[in-house]
């Protein structure tokens, strides 16, 4: 990592250290039950040791062996004091639990009476160093995680998490002041929910990644192995429980980031049908009542303008036809409907604007498919739109058309320049690929539309299923991929011997589940012609063959 990180003004810097060791079930970690505190978030949680810094830490870097304070910076991104975050890691296990990193061995009763001299702040762990002539060992450390507690919340933590392999000969005890309980768990017995165990969203997301590794040894060569480290930063969110923490790997997090910067709270992490949700003065979100396989969480209609007040409202994707959800969007609209745009006629996405344009009066504006069957059979533009034109919705409020065939031959995305916002449709999806399904889907149309979108100036995607979605060109980047490496696969199961496509799917799909074979078939077809096209692959009768 570069050296350009900065604490968060707000926040406490902290370390924590997760020791680790091989029981009869496999790799345990030690944890333990903090006290119980009012108005304490963390009370009664089972965490992993740790606290703040101390500034006296800093006394402690003489007393070292493993590493120096340029090095350990280094690995944190920091531009000096990452060996503070080492030390206090050890010394607040040492006195949470009791163990200490130390070099060599140390008279049991003289580390008994300074514990309760470190914990009360009446001396520093260099001091204790100094008087024992002890080194702390460094060496088995692993830099594991940063994680930063999200805005908003009256107490914040900037925490660098460390696992090591817990020292031989020694035994953990409990200080009865932070910690109550200590207790000895595999990763699987700490999440499991008749265990009942509070855990912190960062515990929980540690303890789902130690899962993945048989023994320690195993656990803190994959930790140290780690080139770079990012920082984690949940916020907080609504959910149908009530609060909730949101994780960075979660679909509303990068729009709860843009709609909520200050960490208030009050947005839904949830899609809520019928529910409008304004993510800017010209953009609001209305989702249908379809979730399913196909739609996810239901097909996005958004109402875009220029937000004047009194100023008229375009409509794209109506959706569905499902008259409660045009009612619905009429009711989010904050003035009239003037246009109803389309990006493409699948059934989720185009039917209502018939029953939209009833009600409104307002022109639908799209473009007919190549191959109808399938498609929505209501579908008449009143005007077919061209690729690159620009429609005008107010002062400061534009959309421009771009033609991105693919999933369909007459999709549509539609890029408000103001915002930098695309309004993809179905050419990008969150969280799932899109089915390229012939012969209106078309896979070299789709890689080409995307390639195409990465030459445009992007700022945020705005799906036509999901979330606002944050670092579009890194989004397109990994769509091309993926697809190519699905190629890739599909090049390989040709290579494994001639087959019907049925036969084809469990080669190239093998890291998809059998009931969603059906589905993959049809992009699976697509990947086929591709090649068929290229010259890569050849069809006799109903059996694919490699070139």
């Amino acid at each position: 990592m570069s050296a350009g990180y900065t604490p968060a003004a707000d926040a406490r810097t902290a370390a924590s250290l997760l020791l680790l060791r091989d029981g009869a079930g496999g790799l345990e970690v030690l944890m333990l039950r903090r006290a119980e505190r009012d108005g304490d978030l963390r009370s009664g949680a089972v965490v992993f040791p740790g606290g703040v810094l101390d500034v006296r830490d800093r006394a402690a870097h003489a007393h070292c062996l493993g590493s120096d304070d340029a090095a350990m910076s280094a690995r944190l991104g920091l531009a000096a004091g990452g060996l503070d975050y080492a030390v206090a890691a050890v010394r607040e296990t040492f006195e949470e639990v009791g163990l200490l990193l130390v070099d060599g061995s140390a008279d049991a009763a003289a580390l008994r009476d300074w514990r309760p001299r470190l914990q009360a702040g009446h001396a520093g762990i260099a001091e204790m160093c100094q008087a024992l002539g002890l080194r702390l060992d460094l060496r088995g450390l692993a830099y594991l995680s940063h994680w930063l507690t999200p805005p908003g919340l009256p107490k914040r933590f900037d925490t660098r998490f460390f696992a090591v392999a817990a020292p031989p000969g020694q035994v953990a005890q409990a200080d009865m002041g932070e910690a109550l309980e200590l207790m000895w768990l595999t990763p699987a017995q700490a999440l499991d929910p008749a265990r009942a165990l509070k855990l912190l969203p960062v515990t929980r997301r540690t303890l789902q990644d130690l899962a993945l590794h048989a023994s320690a040894a195993a656990a803190l060569q994959a930790i140290a192995a780690a080139r770079e480290v990012p920082l984690t930063m949940p916020r907080r969110g609504l959910g149908a429980r009530g609060p909730r923490v949101v994780l960075p790997d979660e679909w509303a997090w990068a729009e709860i980031g843009r709609l909520d910067p200050e960490g208030r709270g009050d947005v839904w992490a949830e899609m809520r049908h019928g529910v409008p949700v304004r993510l800017s003065p010209r953009v609001i979100r209305v989702t249908a009542p379809n979730p399913g396989v196909m739609t996810g969480p239901g097909t996005n209609s958004y109402l875009v303008g220029s937000g004047e007040p009194g100023a008229a409202w375009t409509a794209i994707d109506p959706g569905p036809a499902d008259a409660g959800h045009v009612q619905a969007l009429m009711a989010a609209a904050p003035g009239p409907i003037e246009r109803i745009l389309v990006t493409h006629t699948h059934r989720d996405h185009s039917p209502a604007a018939a029953l939209l344009a009833a009600a409104t009066g307002a022109p639908v504006q799209g473009r007919r498919p190549a191959h109808a069957p399938g498609q929505d059979e209501t579908f008449a533009p009143a005007r077919e739109l061209a690729h690159g034109e620009r429609i005008v919705l107010g002062a400061g409020a534009t959309l421009r058309v771009v033609h991105t065939p693919g999933h369909a031959s007459n999709h549509l995305c539609f890029l408000l320049d103001e915002e930098k916002l695309l309004f993809t449709g179905d050419h990008v999806m969150q969280g799932s690929t899109v089915v390229i399904n012939p012969p209106d889907g078309d896979m070299a149309a789709y890689l080409h539309s995307l390639h195409a979108l990465q030459g445009e100036d992007l700022d945020w995607l705005a799906p036509g299923h999901g979330f606002l979605v944050a670092q579009p060109q890194r989004v397109l980047r990994g769509l091309v991929a993926h697809r190519l490496a699905r190629e890739a696969k599909v090049r390989a199961a040709l290579a494994a011997g001639a087959a019907p496509l049925a036969q084809l799917v469990p080669r190239a799909y093998d890291d998809v589940p059998a009931e969603r074979h059906g589905i993959a078939a049809r992009s699976l077809l697509a990947h086929l012609l591709k090649l068929q096209a290229e010259g890569a692959a050849r069809l006799e009768g109903e059996t694919w063959h490699g070139a």
